[in-house]
C-alpha cells in the first residue's frame, strides 16, 4: 500500500465535488492507476452507481486511502452498495474485503450485504458490533463513509464507544494502513452536537477521538467540499440532500 497525496482541484473549483454543478460525468483522473481504472469501468457498476460518481469522485478517494492490488480492506458500514463495489474490483483477486456492519443496520444493508459477498470470492460480510468486532491483523486499510456521526446512539445496543473502536482499528492495521472516514460536517466547534439531530458531526471532533488512539492526520482533503452548505440543515433535507459539505480524512497508522 501506498498513500498518494495529492491536490486534486482545477480552475479553483474542487474537483469533482458538489460546487461543480455543472459537471455531469466523471472522467477517471490519467494518473489513476490501473487496478483503480478497472474498479470504476467495470460492467459489474450500475448505472445508479455510476450516476454518483460526478459527486463522490471514487478514484480519488481510493487514492487518498492508497488502494492497492491485493489489499486487505475493511469496509465499516459497508451497506453492499456504492463503495463495495469498487473496491471489491480495486483490490482484485488476491486481496480481500470484509464488510462489517452494525446488526441495528440490517434493514439497510442486509440483504445487499450478502448478496454482494456471495457475488464475489474475494468479500465477505458480517454483523457485530464494533466494540465487540474482532478485527484481522495486519489489515491494509479500514473505511467509514458518512456513518461516524451515526456512532453515537440513544439505545446500547445501537451506540458505540468511539475510543475503544478506533483502537481496535489501529490494532487490525499494518503500520502504514489507512483509516479514511468521510462524513458530512457540522458547524466548526460544535462537536458531536448534532450528531442525532442533523446527522453531521464536527471535523475536529472525529480528527481529536482517531489521533488520540494514535493514528496521525496524513490528509484532510476538500474533494467533497461544499462551501454554500451552511450546515444547519439536516442531510436529509431536499434542499441539501446529496450536496452537503464533506469531511475527507485520511489517517495513518506510524510506521
Amino acid at each position: 500500500m501506498r498513500l498518494m497525496i495529492r491536490v486534486f482541484a482545477v480552475s479553483g473549483l474542487v474537483l469533482g465535488g458538489i460546487l461543480a454543478t455543472a459537471q455531469d460525468s466523471y472522467t477517471v483522473p490519467t494518473d489513476a492507476p490501473a487496478n483503480i481504472k478497472r474498479a470504476i469501468e467495470s460492467s459489474v457498476r450500475t448505472d445508479e452507481q455510476r450516476a454518483r460518481d460526478p459527486h463522490r469522485n471514487p478514484a480519488e478517494m481510493l487514492m487518498l486511502s492508497g488502494i492497492e492490488e491485493g489489499d486487505y480492506v475493511i469496509e465499516f458500514a459497508a451497506f453492499g452498495h456504492y463503495y463495495t463495489t469498487l473496491l471489491v474490483d480495486a483490490v482484485g483477486a488476491d486481496g480481500h474485503v470484509e464488510m462489517v456492519d452494525m446488526p441495528w443496520t440490517e434493514r439497510f444493508g442486509g440483504e445487499p450485504g450478502r448478496a454482494l459477498a456471495v457475488a464475489h470470492d474475494n468479500a465477505t460480510y458480517t454483523q457485530v458490533h464494533y466494540n465487540e468486532a474482532e478485527l484481522p491483523d495486519e489489515v491494509d486499510a479500514v473505511t467509514m463513509v458518512l456513518f461516524y456521526h451515526d456512532l453515537s446512539r440513544e439505545s446500547a445496543e445501537e451506540n458505540v464507544d468511539t475510543a475503544d473502536m478506533n483502537a481496535r482499528v489501529f490494532a487490525s492495521l499494518k503500520p502504514g494502513g489507512t483509516y479514511l472516514i468521510i462524513d458530512h460536517k457540522a458547524e466548526d466547534g460544535s462537536g458531536w452536537r448534532d450528531a442525532m439531530t442533523l446527522h453531521r458531526i464536527d471535523a475536529q471532533a472525529i480528527i481529536d477521538e482517531v489521533t488520540a488512539s494514535g493514528f496521525e492526520l496524513a490528509v484532510t482533503s476538500d474533494l467533497l467540499a461544499n462551501p454554500s452548505d451552511g450546515r444547519t440543515l439536516n442531510m436529509r433535507d431536499p434542499s441539501i440532500r446529496g450536496g452537503t459539505d464533506r469531511a475527507v480524512l485520511v489517517f495513518r497508522k506510524p510506521m
